[in-house]
């Protein structure tokens, strides 16, 4: 059974009604190609915007690798003057009671997993 409610409505137009009709059932204005000059740029800003931040990463860490070979280069000729009795007390030091990396990165997705939990709680 359908709802004589609904049909009624829409068979039924107004003034209003019938002047977008007959606005909307209007030819197209000719722009002399403005508009799909106009959506090629769009199109092109955002294939340039979609590629800035690859390329400029990538251009950046072509500049960055030859001083960070040279950053692990004099790391490693320092590490060569470090005496052999410090770096057999190492273990004795308060670096041996650091967590091991594992632990920290359990225990940082646990505290992001309850963060995210609290948030979707709270709506």
């Amino acid at each position: 059974m359908e709802s004589k409610i609904i049909n009624m409505v829409e068979r039924i137009r107004d003034s209003e009604d019938r002047k977008l009709q007959a606005l909307f059932a209007s030819a197209p204005i000719e722009d002399d190609g403005f508009s799909r000059r106009v959506m090629a740029r769009v199109r092109r800003q955002i294939l340039v915007q979609r590629f800035a931040l690859p390329v400029a990463f990538v251009v950046g860490a072509a500049i960055a690798a030859k001083p960070v070979s040279q950053l692990i280069q004099a790391l490693y000729a320092l590490l060569k003057f470090i005496p052999q009795t410090l770096a057999s007390n190492i273990g004795a030091s308060p670096l041996a009671q650091v967590p091991q990396l594992s632990t920290i990165v359990l225990g940082g997705t646990l505290l992001m997993a309850v963060l995210m939990f609290g948030k979707l709680t709270r709506r």
